[in-house]
C-alpha cells in the first residue's frame, strides 16, 4: 500500500497535463495530444515544437498591438519594482488615476468615469450592479430586471450567464438571477447570409424589446445589456438601424442601455470603440481585453456622469458603492494599460482597421464557394465562417477545422460549426493573404 501511494504520488508530480482543469477545453482531446504555445512575437506563436502560428485570434480577442511589446514589458517591469501593490478601498496611486483619465477621452461626451476590474466578467457583474444600485440610489427602486439577449454572451459569473443567452454556458447552474428576460438574437441567414458589414434586415428585432416592456411594465426594469457586435456566439453583427432602435426604446421607458465592449473595444472595428462604428451611444460600456492587450488581467467599465453623480450623495466620509476587488486599478495593470495606449495612439492602431477592413473583407469573401460554407459576416477586423454542421455531430466540422490550421501554422476561433477571426490589428495585407490561403485549403478538403 505504502509503494501504491508513493508511486501515485510519483505520477501525479511527473505528469505536467493533469493537474490543470483547463476552461473551456475538450480537457481529455487535448491531453492525448497537447498543442503548447511557448513563446509569441508580433504576429506570431511560436508552439512547442518549433512552429510559428500565425495569430488568427489576437489570442483570445485582446492582443491588439500583437505580441511581444517592449514598451508594456518594460512599464510593467518597472512598476514591479517601483509600487507593486497597492490597496485601491480608501488608497490610491497615480498611475490608476492616470489611465482613467486617458481612457474617458476615447468615449463620446458625457461617458466619463471609469471602475476599474479584473476581466470581462467581473466588467459585466459591475456594470449590472451600478444599474441596479443607481436606480435605487435614485428613488426607483422597482427596477430591478435585467434584460439580455439570446446567443449573448457576457462572461462567466452568475450574472453574466443569467443575461446571457448561450444554453451550454447556462444549463449546468441552476436558477442563476431571478427578474432576467431575454430579447431574441439577430441571426437572420434567410434574409441576411452573406451580407458585407451589417445586414440589411432585421432593424425590427428590438421590437421585442417592446413586447418585454409590454409583459412586465416599464417601471420593473432596470437595464438592457447587449454586445454590440456578439463576438463568442459567432461574429453576428446588427442590421443596420437595430442598435439605434434600442436605444430609442430604451429612452422611452426610461432603461439604463449597456454596451458589452469586450471583444469589439480598442480597434477591432476599425474605430476605438463600437459607440464610434455604430454611432450609438449607451450608458454604460464595459471592456477589458484590449486594454492591457492582454499582457496582464485588467477590465475598465465605462459611466456616464449623471450615473457617478447620483451616487456621490450622503456624508462625505461614507462609501458609495459597496462594490470593487482587491486588484481594482492594481498598480501593475494600470501601468501595462498605460503602455498600451501609448502603443495605440503613437501606431495609429485603434483605426488601423479601418483601413484594412475592405480587403479583409474581400478575403472572406472568397471563401464564399467552398464546401459546407453556408455563411460569411465581417465587420472591422472581424470575421465568421460559417459551416454546415455533420448530422448528429455538431461542432466536429469546425473543430477539425481548428486543429488542422494549427498543424498548417494558423491560429483560429471556434464556436459552434462557426470559425471566428479577429487577428492583432498590426495584421498586414500579405499576412491577411496567407491567413486565408491557408483557411482555403483546408475548407476545400474538410469532410
Amino acid at each position: 500500500m505504502a509503494n501504491d501511494a508513493a508511486n501515485a504520488t510519483t505520477a501525479r508530480s511527473t505528469n505536467n497535463l493533469e493537474a490543470f482543469w483547463m476552461p473551456f477545453t475538450a480537457n481529455r482531446q487535448f491531453k492525448q495530444a497537447p498543442r503548447m504555445l511557448v513563446a509569441a512575437e508580433g504576429m506570431h506563436y511560436r508552439s512547442a515544437d518549433g512552429r510559428k502560428i500565425l495569430d488568427g485570434t489576437a489570442g483570445l480577442w485582446c492582443v491588439n498591438a500583437g505580441h511581444g511589446r517592449q514598451g508594456i514589458a518594460d512599464a510593467v517591469g518597472a512598476q514591479i519594482r517601483e509600487l507593486d501593490y497597492a490597496p485601491a478601498f480608501q488608497m490610491g496611486h497615480p498611475k490608476a488615476f492616470e489611465l482613467a483619465a486617458r481612457l474617458v477621452t476615447y468615449m463620446p461626451p458625457g461617458i466619463d468615469h471609469v471602475f476599474f476590474t479584473n476581466s470581462g466578467s467581473e466588467s459585466v457583474e459591475t456594470g449590472l450592479k451600478i444599474a441596479l444600485a443607481y436606480h435605487k440610489v435614485k428613488g426607483d427602486g422597482g427596477r430591478f430586471r435585467l434584460i439580455g439577449r439570446e446567443r449573448g454572451y457576457h462572461g462567466v459569473n452568475f450574472g453574466g450567464i443569467s443575461v446571457g443567452g448561450i444554453v451550454a454556458n447556462r444549463k449546468h447552474f441552476g436558477t442563476l438571477l431571478t427578474g432576467v428576460d431575454h430579447i431574441r438574437h439577430t441571426h437572420d441567414p434567410a434574409r441576411n447570409a452573406f451580407s458585407r458589414g451589417q445586414p440589411e434586415h432585421g432593424a425590427e428585432f428590438a421590437d421585442d424589446l417592446e413586447k418585454i416592456v409590454a409583459l412586465h411594465d416599464p417601471s420593473t426594469i432596470a437595464a438592457v445589456i447587449v454586445e454590440p457586435v456578439a463576438g463568442s456566439t459567432g461574429v453576428l453583427i446588427p442590421p443596420k438601424g437595430y442598435l439605434e432602435k434600442l436605444r430609442a426604446i430604451c429612452d422611452k421607458h426610461g432603461i439604463l442601455l449597456i454596451f458589452d465592449e469586450v471583444i469589439t473595444g480598442f480597434g477591432r472595428l476599425g474605430v476605438p470603440f463600437a459607440v464610434d462604428y455604430f454611432g450609438v451611444t449607451p450608458d454604460i460600456v464595459l471592456t477589458a481585453k484590449g486594454v492591457t492587450n492582454g499582457v496582464v488581467p485588467m477590465g475598465a467599465v465605462f459611466v456616464k456622469k449623471d450615473i457617478y453623480e447620483t451616487f456621490m450623495n450622503g456624508p462625505e466620509h461614507l462609501i458609495e458603492f459597496f462594490h470593487g476587488y482587491t486588484y481594482s486599478g492594481n498598480p501593475v495593470s494600470s501601468a501595462a494599460g498605460i503602455a498600451t495606449l501609448d502603443i495605440y495612439e503613437a501606431e495609429g492602431l485603434l483605426t488601423r482597421g479601418g483601413e484594412l477592413a475592405d480587403y479583409w473583407a474581400d478575403g472572406l469573401a472568397s471563401l464564399k464557394d467552398l464546401p459546407h460554407v453556408i455563411d460569411l459576416r465581417n465587420c472591422g477586423l472581424v470575421g465568421a465562417i460559417e459551416l454546415e454542421p455533420i448530422d448528429g455531430q455538431p461542432t466536429k466540422r469546425a473543430f477539425t477545422a481548428f486543429l488542422e490550421a494549427f498543424e498548417k501554422g494558423l491560429l483560429i476561433r471556434t464556436t459552434g460549426d462557426i470559425i471566428a477571426l479577429s487577428p492583432p490589428l498590426i495584421i498586414t495585407k500579405e499576412q491577411i493573404d496567407e491567413l486565408f490561403d491557408t483557411l482555403r485549403g483546408i475548407l476545400k478538403t474538410l469532410a
